[in-house]
Order: structure tokens, then C-alpha cells, then sequence
């Protein structure tokens, strides 16, 4: 279980990334394991009969200086080995062998020509297959006097091998670019609905939205819009009922209310005023949760101004610390609305409420704090359902009816925030708002 742990924490998280390395890494896995095939089989295989074979030449010249050390001999020996074996030889003038060495890129190289040298010559040698592009640069130390062979580099590598890396780059170079492309147009109908899907979870519009792509990918797009239909559908019978059963209940009520309105006051008669009056506020409570708030276009909103005149309407009046040039995309009307139910509830619990804003990040922050009971930790996440009154009433709103934080989350939720309960450094209830900027 913790290797798999250990392997998820370095894979890559994008879909894009994932599908790369699952059609790259075997091509290159593959690739590897050819170009160790190539190398061993066959390309150090003629390396080193090449190398051994320019070694022999150079012992042979060797061995024939010596029947004859001289500048003559080393000028017969030059012009025949010259045209015959592809070599030149000549004094070097220093008569000493360099003291430093400069390795090659492919050390493989070095080594198989050394090897080769070491087995057929009894001389200290040096040699350089850096200096020269098209040559090797080979020193002999024969007696006191210092041999210098230029040999042709194809006569001691093989040059087909860097011919075969180089198309195997290129030719994986190429894969890449076209996987690259393919998966990049796989991806972006999944791309399109996973926008499409958050910015109707936002309530946002979903724009042109048009499923397309793999089969797969066209039906996910078809089944979320035909669940944002029924989804909507079911909104609208939603709206539709709560506000029909509304209109149908005011009738009988403003008779009622009329009707004890011309009785005697006695108690009895406040008393069942007064369940009328609730009743009302009830009423009202269940269309207002009923509304569609996302009707409402979003809009560029100073979010500052909003916040101090939804504080104006608050009694006591809310202590504010709020920033200056807030500015949101929001549904100005919506989010009033969310925050006046918080700071109602604040000052319906509290004596001293609070409300401070600033951008945090990539949010921007609202709390509000009040210094009343507060709800337990156990309790938190029943306050925010619907309908749900606590022991503490501190879930109901101004009317009663237990959705004043149902409302304000819903509204929060729909711009894609997030609303917590926490407890207050006043000892009361604080409400966290975190909107996206």
C-alpha cells in the first residue's frame, strides 16, 4: 500500500500528462532497449575490429622504423603506408608524450581503442580523439623519439552508430509531436465539459457548450445536459409550486387577519393575530428560499459599497473593518442577500456584531463575528441544512423558519465559495465567507 502511495505522489496528475506517459514511455523503453541491442551487437563489435585493426597497422609501421630509425626510413614508411593503409606518420617535435588527457563524449570510444593499442603495441602511447574532427591524433614512444600517426576516424569507429541515434532521436521526436497533438484534441472535449459542468455548479451560463470528441467523452457531454434540463426543470417546478401555494394562502389570510381585526381585542384574538402574523413570515420565509437566484446576471460589483449598505439596514449596527476596492463577479442582489441573513443572525444573537473583508490570496474573505452562544462544533454542519432549528434557534432567520444559513450557503455555494462556522474570538458565532476572485 505505501508503494503505491510512493508512485502516485510522482505520477502526473493531468489527464494530458497521463496519457503521454503511458503511450511514451513504452516507445522509449523500446528505443533503449534497440539502441543497447545495436551497441552491443553490432556496433562494438565493428568498433573494436576497426580499432584492432588500425592498432596492428601501427605496431606493423612501428616495427618496420625499427630496422631503419631515421628520417629516411620514416619518409619511405610514410608515403607507403599513406595511400596503402590510410595513415601518416611524422616526428613529433617535442619528443615527449603529452602528460594530460581529453576524454571523448562516448568514453566507449577511448576505451576500445585503448584496449586495442595496449594488446599490440610494447610502446607507452598516447592518443586523442578529440582534437581533430576527422582524425585521431596517435603518439608512439619508440626510444627517444616521439612517433605522431594521424589516422582517419572512420578507419577506428564505426560511424553508422551516431547515424543510428540520430534517427532513433528523430524518429521519437516526431512520435512525440504527433501523440503530443492527438491527445492534446482528446483532451479538450474533457476540458470543455469539466468548464462547462463548474460554471453550471456556479450557476453561471455554460455558453456554447457542445459535446464532442470520443464517443465516450460526446455521451458524458449529452447525459450532464440533459441533467442540467431536469435540474432546471426541476427549479422551475420548485418556484413555481412554493409560489402558487403562497398566492393561494394570501387570500384566506388577509381574510382571517380582517376578520379578527373587526373582533374585540381580547387575548385571544392578539394571540391568534399574532399565529396569523407568523404564518405570513413563514410563507414568505419558504418563497424566499424557493427563488432561482441564479436568474440574476453576474456582474463586476464593488463588493465594499455593497457590504456597507447591507450593514446600514442592521440594528445594533455592525462594527466594520472592511478593504477598500473589493471588486467581484457576482450577483450583486444574491450576495446581499446571503450576507444580511448572517449579519441578521449576528445581531439577533448578539449584542456586538462584526464584519471585516479583505482579499486573501485568491479569495476574498468575509467574516462575521457576534458575542452570542455560538453553535457546538458537533452542531455546525446541521445548522446549514434547511429547515433545521437548533436547540440554540441559532439557525433561524429573522422569521423563524430555520433558513436564514441554508439561504446565505446556497447563495455562497452557487458562486463557487464556501461558507464555515467557527467559533468566535468574541465567544459567539463567527461565519467565514470565501469567494473566489
Amino acid at each position: 500500500m505505501s508503494k503505491q502511495i510512493w508512485i502516485k505522489k510522482y505520477l502526473p496528475k493531468s489527464l494530458m500528462a497521463r496519457s503521454l506517459l503511458i503511450i511514451m514511455l513504452p516507445i522509449i523503453i523500446m528505443q533503449m532497449i534497440v539502441a543497447w541491442i545495436f551497441f552491443d551487437a553490432h556496433w562494438q563489435t565493428v568498433t573494436r575490429s576497426l580499432s584492432e585493426n588500425v592498432a596492428a597497422d601501427i605496431a606493423l609501421a612501428v616495427e618496420l622504423y625499427q630496422q631503419d630509425p631515421g628520417q629516411n626510413q620514416l619518409d619511405k614508411l610514410n608515403a607507403l603506408i599513406r595511400d596503402d593503409l590510410k595513415l601518416s606518420v611524422a616526428y613529433d617535435a617535442k619528443d615527449v608524450l603529452p602528460a594530460t588527457t581529453r576524454r571523448a563524449f562516448f568514453t566507449a570510444l577511448d576505451k576500445t581503442l585503448g584496449r586495442a593499442l595496449s594488446q599490440s603495441l610494447d610502446y607507452k602511447f598516447w592518443f586523442d580523439t578529440t582534437r581533430y574532427p576527422n582524425y585521431v591524433d596517435i603518439r608512439v614512444l619508440v626510444e627517444d623519439k616521439v612517433l605522431k600517426f594521424i589516422v582517419p576516424r572512420e578507419r577506428v569507429f564505426a560511424p553508422t552508430g551516431f547515424i543510428f541515434l540520430f534517427w532513433l532521436l528523430t524518429a521519437t521526436a516526431i512520435l512525440s509531436l504527433v501523440s503530443i497533438l492527438f491527445i492534446k484534441n482528446q483532451v479538450r472535449p474533457i476540458a470543455e465539459l469539466a468548464n462547462a459542468a463548474e460554471n453550471f455548479g456556479k450557476g453561471r451560463p455554460i455558453g456554447k457548450f457542445k459535446p464532442s470528441g470520443a464517443r465516450e467523452v460526446r455521451q458524458a457531454g449529452h447525459a450532464f445536459l440533459e441533467m442540467r434540463r431536469r435540474i432546471g426543470r426541476h427549479l422551475e417546478q420548485r418556484t413555481t409550486l412554493l409560489a402558487g401555494v403562497s398566492h393561494d394562502l394570501r387570500t384566506p389570510l388577509t381574510r382571517l387577519k380582517l376578520f379578527l381585526a373587526m373582533e374585540d381585542q381580547n387575548e385571544e384574538a392578539k394571540k391568534a393575530k399574532a399565529d396569523l402574523d407568523d404564518m405570513q413570515k413563514m410563507l414568505d420565509g419558504y418563497l424566499d428560499f424557493a427563488k432561482d437566484t441564479t436568474s440574476e446576471q453576474m456582474q463586476m460589483a464593488d463588493l465594499t459599497q455593497l457590504l456597507i449598505k447591507a450593514c446600514e439596514k442592521i440594528t445594533p449596527k455592525p462594527k466594520t473593518n472592511i478593504a477598500a476596492d473589493l471588486k467581484l463577479n457576482i450577483r450583486p442582489m444574491a450576495i446581499r442577500r446571503a450576507v444580511s441573513n448572517l449579519l441578521l443572525n449576528a445581531s439577533h444573537y448578539g449584542k456586538n456584531p462584526k464584519i471585516s473583508a479583505k482579499k486573501s490570496g485568491s479569495n476574498i474573505e468575509i467574516i462575521i463575528d457576534d458575542d452570542g452562544e455560538g453553535i457546538s462544533p458537533a452542531n455546525r454542519k446541521e445548522a446549514l441544512k434547511p429547515f433545521v432549528r437548533l436547540d440554540s434557534a441559532r439557525n433561524q432567520n429573522i422569521n423563524g423558519v430555520g433558513l436564514g444559513l441554508s439561504i446565505a450557503n446556497d447563495i455562497i455555494q452557487a458562486h463557487g465559495g464556501r461558507l464555515d462556522l467557527l467559533t468566535s474570538p468574541t465567544g459567539g458565532l463567527r461565519c467565514k465567507i470565501l469567494l473566489p476572485v
